[in-house]
């Protein structure tokens, strides 16, 4: 696809893109105790080098708040930032590997109610998190418990005029007037918000009963000069090398950002318009030469993230143009107007994602998972519950086994059909219709059934339509042959091109150790 095809949709989404990911590359940087420049070098990255390395058309990568845990600790116990900076270039190279290996086969196991789950869950976080910023509370709201006893008494009135009008742009703006008149979609809403925002504050917001505080605005750092610019970079320490504890970590890094970047490609994929399919392997090659980049200059780890991706999508975004040039516009921005930026109400952004978050988690998503039934609703609500209450990978896993269950369980009671007939004068005839594939996990229901046979009973066994049949469904019925016998239970096997009565070795008669019957 030409990557400037659709440069008038592409831009603007861009623009959106960067507003959003801006603050979110600060906060993870100072949340995961690194220096507030080093996630705006991730996002730079994440942004030019993995989105025109990646096969995604509409995935955004940049620093993740999945990893802040786990940067905040290495960064610590490893001695200095320096030291880390090590680890992420190895964990680079180790995604590179698995990339190179193939491992991106990965992501295609997730379930789709697991993803949309995923999906759903995100957008509540994403919602809770920004009561506090639109409110006008200024403090950590990175938090997983939020005292909104506490918020209660910063209410900023003047971040709270922002929030009200920015939420009556962003939805009045695309809601209703861009369906109105074409000329509406020339100017993204996003950004109409933000100039808004900007002029409020300096026109009210800097005294009076509107004022907003210093930290309720946009922080990026400003450089002095071009000393001081460069300055700001940070180069990784080799000598760690000779640390095998650089090693854990860096393989630690690569496991966890491998696998929030297949399941936000999965999740990404999801939301893609074209449905289009990112190729998973060439995505992890990708995300490791962006993470060995990071760590060159001084950046964070990076991911393909599902908040910057959503909004890409939801924004009109049909390239990758979208995601490299809001790398660009971090880059440009950092350097040329960090001053205006940073005039930008945090009520602002924080409107921006409780649009986005709202429609992640969309109340008609959830009814309509109920209304395809249990095993797509249950490992979907378990997801969403779980990601809330934990994180996003344990929220993940503990869906991924609620759907690996429910998935036995369904195979469990759907290896055959037990039916009870009278057919030439035989009152007692059961016949069964055995399944297409019959496993191991059928043979607990199997054996309830056949157990439950009365004496003198007259047995079908119909394998017609059977192609899959497991050593161990042959070997209890060898068993059972013999209680069959003992008990006068007359069996006949149906199978494609003929039957047999009495079998004395169900192995026998499908073949010595074939576990697999094909017709």
């Amino acid at each position: 696809m030409n990557l400037f095809k659709h440069w008038r949709k592409d831009l603007p989404a861009s623009l959106v893109v960067f507003f959003v990911a801006l603050p979110l590359c600060l906060g993870v940087a100072l949340a995961s105790g690194a220096p507030p420049f080093a996630g705006l070098i991730a996002g730079v990255v994440g942004g030019v080098v993995v989105g025109y390395l990646s096969g995604s058309s509409i995935g955004v990568s940049g620093p993740a708040a999945g990893l802040v845990v786990i940067v905040f600790n290495a960064i610590t116990d490893l001695g200095g930032y320096e030291l880390f900076l090590t680890s992420v270039i190895l964990a680079g190279i180790i995604q590179i590997a698995l990339g190179i290996f193939r491992a991106g086969v990965i992501g295609y196991y997730f379930p789709s109610a697991v993803i949309k789950g995923m999906l759903s869950a995100i957008g509540i976080m994403i919602f809770v998190q920004q009561i506090p910023l639109a409110f006008g509370f200024s403090g950590d709201v990175n938090t997983d418990r939020i005292d909104f006893s506490v918020l209660q008494d910063q209410i900023t009135p003047g971040a709270l005029f922002v929030t009200f009008i920015s939420l009556a742009i962003l939805l009045l703006w695309d809601g209703v007037l861009a369906k109105r008149n074409k000329i509406y979609k020339l100017v993204p809403a996003p950004l109409l918000a933000v100039v808004v925002g900007i002029v409020i504050y300096v026109t009210l917001g800097q005294s009076g009963f509107f004022a907003l505080h210093e930290s309720q605005l946009v922080r990026v750092p400003v450089p002095q000069d071009i000393g001081s610019f460069m300055g700001q970079f940070t180069f990784p320490d080799f000598s760690a090398l000779a640390n095998k504890d650089v090693y854990i970590t860096a393989f630690t890094i690569a496991i966890v950002a491998s696998l929030e970047t297949l399941l936000s490609v999965e999740a990404s994929d999801k939301l893609d318009p074209l449905k289009r399919q990112t190729p998973t392997n060439r995505e992890l090659i990708a995300q490791g030469v962006g993470n060995a980049v990071s760590g060159l200059i001084g950046g964070i780890p990076v991911t393909q993230v599902v908040v910057r991706s959503t909004a890409n999508v939801m924004s009109g975004a049909v390239t990758k143009l979208s995601a490299i040039m809001h790398g660009f516009l971090i880059l440009l921005s950092v350097i040329a107007i960090p001053t205006l930026l940073n005039l930008i109400p945090q009520a602002v952004l924080a409107s921006v994602l409780l649009v986005i978050g709202y429609k992640l988690a969309n109340p008609q998503a959830f009814v309509q998972m109920y209304r395809l039934g249990k095993t797509q609703f249950v490992p979907f609500i378990v997801t969403v519950v779980g990601i809330v209450s934990t994180d996003l990978l344990k929220g993940i896993m503990i869906g991924l086994t609620v759907g690996l269950i429910t998935v036995l369980l369904k195979s469990y009671y759907n290896s055959h059909q037990l039916l009870l007939k009278e057919y030439k004068g035989k009152k007692n005839l059961f016949h069964i219709n055995f399944a297409e594939e019959v496993t191991f996990i059928n043979k607990g229901r199997i054996i309830k059934e056949l157990d439950g046979l009365a004496k003198n009973s007259f047995l079908e066994l119909d394998f017609r339509k059977t192609k899959v049949l497991d050593y161990d469904i042959l070997e209890y019925l060898d068993e059972f042959a013999v209680k069959a016998k003992n008990n006068n239970i007359h069996i006949k096997i149906i199978a494609e091109k003929e039957t047999l009565d009495n079998p004395e070795s169900f192995r026998k008669y499908f073949g010595h150790q074939v576990f697999q019957m094909q017709h």
